[in-house]
């Protein structure tokens, strides 16, 4: 059987200042001996022996001068210090590098497939990184498509410009905060030649330590100096949703303590919330999970679609919005916490858009 897809991962290659190389099993272990507390069961997922598991943890505890585990009987093993350390390094990299990874990926496959069978219609989509966005490409079966993500304004550039076929962005439903985000995506969008397609909606709110949920319960608390904060990258939408929900309450951004540190995706600020390197965040609901972190939603959101009016007919757009619409794929959104799949794969006017966009 021939190949038709390939996956990339992204992995470390460490080494010491005398050129010993980390194994890369070592992290395996770390994260199964996080979820489990049992060395056995991490050296039997990893494919290894009890014996072969500790003396690698020993080897490295040598090497750094300091154990990756405690072990204490009848509480199982446990991460050290040291090991929560390097798994949450290794944790927060997989999160930031994640997109682009999979954007790499998206292109691989396409000019594999070119190769295989000759040319054929892809979709191309340009979009705000998403959980649901992340979702069709589980579906390589039915949909086939290179997926790049971007900002909103990049992503509506690539389709005027020709560069793919649906643009991805989100808005707030909260109207007085909908108008001034779109106010700045107007000027590239037309009646005439735009449509846009429901996706779905989604829950944006502060991501906290639950060791931090008595202390942290609204916007003001970010304020006090001892709360530190990881932001999203200046130009995304959620980076704007934020300003404007601290200007609702009479806040700005440069009132918190870590404003001007920036990570890129909802999973890379989750996770640097959860490493303990910040008390809190702002991002989807589904990322707070993920990491097990406690979630105050505070505005909802609509992820909307825009493509061509005249290429609505092409095949691989009804393929797209054939697929968006079933039961499979409202079931798999379903379960993203915080995620809805409301009128998804509706048509709509741009005109439809902005009367909802204008009433209070």
């Amino acid at each position: 059987m021939h190949i038709k897809k390939l996956n990339i991962v992204p992995s470390w290659v460490i080494t010491t200042d005398t050129g010993k190389l980390f194994d890369p099993l070592m992290l395996s272990l770390l994260r199964d001996i996080d979820n489990t507390g049992k060395l056995t069961v991490a050296a039997e997922r990893g494919g290894v022996s009890y014996r072969h598991a500790w003396n690698l943890l020993n080897r490295w505890a040598d090497t750094f001068g300091m154990p990756l585990v405690t072990m204490q009987k009848g509480q199982g093993t446990r991460l050290s210090a040291l090991g929560n350390t390097l798994l949450w390094a290794e944790r927060k990299a997989q999160a930031r590098l994640g997109p682009q990874v999979e954007s790499m990926a998206s292109e691989l496959n396409v000019e594999l497939q070119q190769l295989l069978e000759g040319a054929h219609p892809v979709l191309r989509m340009h979009a705000s990184h998403g959980y649901a966005v992340a979702l069709l490409a589980t579906f390589h079966e039915q949909l086939e498509m290179n997926l790049q993500y971007c900002d909103p304004q990049q992503a509506l550039t690539a389709l005027n410009r020709g560069e793919c076929d649906i643009a991805g962005f989100h808005l707030p439903v909260d109207p007085r905060f909908g108008r001034r985000i779109f106010a700045g995506y107007r000027p590239m969008l037309s009646p005439d030649e735009h449509v846009v397609i429901r996706f779905i909606t989604r829950q944006q709110g502060l991501m906290i330590r639950q060791d931090s949920t008595d202390r942290i319960t609204r916007l003001s608390d970010l304020t006090d100096p001892a709360i530190r904060f990881i932001n999203r990258q200046r130009n995304s939408g959620t980076r704007a949703l934020f300003r404007m929900l601290l200007q609702s309450v009479s806040l700005s951004e440069e009132q918190l303590e870590g404003h001007d540190r920036e990570e890129y995706t909802h999973s890379a600020i989750a996770a640097y919330v959860a490493s303990g390197m910040a008390d809190a965040g702002f991002g989807v609901e589904a990322a707070a999970r993920q990491f097990g972190l406690g979630f105050i939603p505070l505005a909802a959101e609509n992820y909307l679609m825009i493509c061509r009016r005249d290429r609505l007919g092409d095949d691989k757009m009804q393929n797209f919005l054939s697929l968006i619409r079933t039961p499979e794929f409202a079931a798999a959104v379903n379960e993203l916490p915080g995620y809805e799949p409301v009128h998804c794969g509706h048509v709509e006017e741009l005109a439809d858009l902005e009367r909802i966009i204008m009433n209070d």
